[in-house]
């Protein structure tokens, strides 16, 4: 597919620091636009060979020096953003990065918004969509394994699986036109072409892009899970085990914890934000009280529930246990922890068992996992559980840092693509509902990498980006 771009780039010049607030050894302005051999002028007062690190004192108006660093100027259209670019490295204080910033402005650059310059870099072809936001993802990512998976999708390998699948399906398309301008004629292009074959090889292509974008999605968002428990069963402890810190206090006393207490965690490469709160028993103490209202509402906002109950009073789960676990959210992901196995003699393990039906008729499969938060046996296997109820595993290596809106749109087009095999299928075909089912799947992959993606959306997504990038 061609990238088709939305409106060509602002005459204007932007400029911006385009490193982190605060001070370095190095700090950094970035200066975009048709206005850059003026800033250059009256900034750097030379010429600078393109692409080539130059040392050169930066003065101001009246010629004053301002500081003395690095320039470098990319000549469009072999730039970042696809324009003129200028760098300037100058010392990474704030007030010697805001005196070159208003240099520029006074030479008729303005002020860039968030995303312009990448924003821009689209617009002009350099990127498209996809790998954009990969930029974004890129400095944000929480884990080296996210760091690779954006880096992959900024390379490109994303979209051109994207791109690899919307071609097919044109292809397929041609086809379908192909039989319906010529239906007087008898010619079955589309037996001939295979078109069963051909949509379900596609089908099964979407199927792995949307896999692997699901586990790039995980790396990206990472998961949330609650802590959940009567008091002193251990759930602390266990927040402080997964931490590998002391971050919540841990006393024999049952009910210290009063607030949610939350820390971030890798698993394998994958974000995890666990919270530890206040255990879940009937109370009239107003602050207790508080603290358990605060564990439902950060149960209603959590990804998964790890249930605590406690294995050395060696009555399994007691009423106590069973009532919390029955009124936890039916859609609620939940792992059973039984913790303080080192008390109750018992070695580390996972068992299955029959969950109570939280519906009627709606019995299933409840995972248990047997540990000690003190002595940490067993640990890795409630972190190898973790994985598996996120749907992950420990090599992501092939995995795209994908966003919600990919696999929402990798979705649309699965369901569009199950559409046109239903009608193909069909003894009579109605090759016009197969053939727009075929141009809608098309549309939501192109949506991806932004061939057709409304300027609204655009907005959207570079707003979101850091400063300077």
């Amino acid at each position: 597919m061609t990238a088709t771009r939305h409106r060509a780039p602002a005459p204007d010049t932007i400029v911006a620091i385009a490193t982190p607030a605060g001070r370095g050894g190095v700090g950094v302005v970035r200066v975009s636009g048709p206005n850059v051999p003026a800033v250059i002028a009256g900034i750097v007062q030379r010429q600078l060979a393109p692409r080539v690190a130059t040392v050169a004192t930066f003065r101001g108006a009246d010629g004053a020096p301002l500081d003395q660093g690095l320039a470098l100027c990319f000549p469009a259209p072999r730039s970042y953003s696809g324009e003129d670019v200028l760098e300037l490295h100058a010392h990474g204080g704030p007030a010697v990065l805001q005196l070159l910033l208003a240099r520029c402005l006074e030479l008729g650059a303005r002020l860039a918004q968030p995303g312009e310059f990448t924003q821009r870099a689209f617009l002009n072809g350099k990127l498209d969509l996809a790998q954009a936001e990969s930029v974004a993802d890129l400095i944000d990512a929480a884990t080296t394994t996210a760091a690779r998976a954006a880096a992959r999708s900024l390379s490109g390998a994303f979209s051109h699986e994207v791109r690899a699948l919307a071609d097919a399906l044109i292809e397929l398309r041609m086809f379908t036109e192909a039989t319906l301008d010529f239906p007087d004629e008898e010619l079955d292009f589309l037996r001939a072409a295979d078109a069963r074959g051909r949509l379900a090889a596609i089908r099964a292509q979407v199927a792995g892009v949307l896999a692997r974008a699901t586990q790039g999605a995980l790396l990206r968002e990472g998961l949330t899970a609650v802590l959940v428990g009567r008091p002193n069963v251990g759930k602390s402890s266990l927040l402080n085990q997964l931490a590998g810190d002391a971050v919540a206090i841990v006393t024999p006393i049952a009910g210290t914890t009063r607030d949610a207490v939350r820390s971030q965690v890798e698993i394998h490469g994958i974000p995890l934000t666990i919270v530890d709160t206040a255990g879940l028993r009937p109370t009239d103490d107003p602050v207790e009280m508080l603290g358990i209202e605060r564990t439902w509402a950060a149960i209603a906002r959590a990804d998964l529930a790890l249930v605590l109950v406690d294995a050395a009073a060696g009555q399994g789960i007691t009423d106590a246990d069973a009532a919390i676990l029955g009124e936890l959210p039916a859609a609620l992901r939940r792992l059973v922890v039984h913790n303080k196995i080192d008390l109750a003699g018992m070695a580390p393990k996972v068992e299955t068992r029959v969950a109570p039906a939280r519906e009627p008729g709606s019995a299933q499969a409840e995972r248990h996992v047997f540990l000690s938060a003190k002595t940490a046996s067993g640990i890795e296997l409630l972190r190898q559980e973790i994985l598996g109820i996120a749907g992950a595993h420990e090599d992501m290596e092939g995995a795209f840092l994908a966003r919600e809106r990919h696999l929402v749109a990798l979705r649309e087009a699965a369901a569009q693509l199950a559409n046109a095999e239903a009608h193909i299928v069909a003894a009579d075909p109605p090759l016009e509902l197969f053939a727009e089912d075929l141009r809608a799947a098309c549309a939501a992959l192109a949506s991806i990498t932004g061939e057709f993606t409304a300027d609204d959306l655009l907005g959207v997504i570079f707003s979101r980006f850091c400063l300077g990038k």
